[in-house]
């Protein structure tokens, strides 16, 4: 698949143009670190983001970056820190769960809405987003904001183009919240519980006034994977704080009180509980190198275990919990088994289940993404003709 790089704007709208008079697929990409994320794209040429770069507005004081999509995280990363400013949503690095190289890209982020462990309490990635710059189907520059595209009169195009994983254009820029880093945080482990137990004291610790900006649980098949093998013997239920020295203090000593109900605690100090989390966002027990099918599953809070025991009674899976308890990520043996997880999370009241990575054998037979509802899908085809008429972006990449 041949690369075009385009370095401004113009140079994407006539790549865009160009291949949308012949309907020519394009597939859409940053720095490719998510490559087999999806159901496969049937394009012959690969539209990067990679050279449009650079940070091109940035004020601390007003808590807000514009930054061009191929701009790398790591570099929008290092000019927060140096302000003491996050991206509050956490974003996953999808490289060692996916096996690729290179480097993610702001737009990448963006593109494919992606949260880590702060989801639950600071929003998705498209819930810092304030607003984009994108090219689309017909080789338009939009502005969200600005003109109105037609047919999508009433659409937030900012919040739609997020988390289309280039479906719908070429994310050019965007401009997001940039709130204050945490000065330090803590992590408690509560040691020894099954799930279930382990979503009650999740739920239990969510109602304390402490203000918990992570909720995730180890079961014993991956607990000792994290921390090269230093949390406490047995399952984990971990719960972390954040803010002020003094105040992480005073809010662990009544967290620990709580949870000491539930079975043993302990306490990580801010450098160990950093590498955890970083662990649990980047879904380190099942980054091993293999093609063994990984879901990323969303359901309620209180029925994660369910899903979970229901589906070991019929497959091998293995398994554990962030956003306490209401993300689960699954590993299956063998087959990815996709009708099977949809069924079971039907019957517990609903939820999504993405497929994020499997052979390409695998992956060919199965719907990676969610079916949506019909009146949901006719919606979104109606979007898609809109900003996609000749339907050149990313085609099949999302069933």
């Amino acid at each position: 698949m041949s690369d075009l790089i385009p370095t401004t704007e113009e140079e994407a709208a006539e790549f865009i143009r160009s291949h949308a008079r012949v309907s020519v697929p394009l597939a859409i990409s940053g720095g490719d670190t998510r490559s087999g994320f999806g159901n496969a794209v049937a394009a012959s040429a690969r539209l990067r983001s990679t050279g449009l770069t650079g940070i091109v507005a940035y004020n601390p004081g007003e808590m807000v970056m514009t930054v061009r999509s191929g701009t790398l995280v790591a570099e929008v990363e290092a000019a927060l820190a140096a302000n003491n400013q996050m991206m509050a949503f956490e974003p996953m690095d999808h490289r060692p769960l996916m096996a690729t190289s290179g480097e993610p890209t702001i737009g990448g982020v963006f593109a494919a809405n992606v949260s880590g462990p702060r989801r639950f309490v600071a929003g998705a990635a498209r819930d810092s987003l304030l607003g984009v710059r994108f090219v689309n189907g017909k080789g338009e520059i939009v502005k969200a904001g600005g003109r109105v595209m037609k047919n999508v009169t009433g659409l937030d195009l900012a919040k739609v183009i997020a988390g289309s994983h280039g479906t719908l254009g070429l994310l050019t820029e965007v401009t997001f919240r940039v709130p204050p880093a945490p000065k330090t945080e803590a992590t408690l482990i509560v040691s020894g519980l099954n799930d279930a137990e382990a979503a009650h004291a999740m739920a239990a610790a969510m109602a304390l006034p402490v203000e918990v900006s992570g909720a995730a649980h180890l079961p014993l098949t991956v607990a000792w994977k994290f921390l090269g093998g230093k949390l406490p013997e047995g399952e984990a239920t971990v719960l972390r704080i954040e803010g002020l020295p003094d105040s992480v203090d005073v809010r662990m000593k009544k967290l620990g009180a709580a949870m000491s109900a539930f079975g043993r605690v302990a306490r990580l100090d801010a450098e160990n509980s950093g590498r955890l989390w970083r662990e649990i966002r980047d879904v380190l027990p099942f980054a091993d190198g293999t093609e063994r099918p990984v879901w990323r599953v969303s359901v309620a809070p209180g029925t994660g275990h369910q899903l979970v025991a229901a589906l070991r009674l019929e497959a091998g899976v293995d398994a554990f919990y962030d956003w306490q308890g209401g993300l689960v990520w699954l590993r299956m043996e063998a087959e990815p088994d996709g009708a099977l997880i949809r069924r079971f999370i039907h019957a517990l009241g609903g939820g999504h289940a993405t497929l994020l990575r499997a052979s390409a054998t695998a992956r060919a037979g199965e719907a990676a993404f969610q079916p949506q509802p019909e009146a949901v899908a006719l919606l979104s085809q109606g979007v898609k003709a809109s900003f996609d008429p000749a339907g050149i972006f990313n085609p099949g990449k999302m069933g």
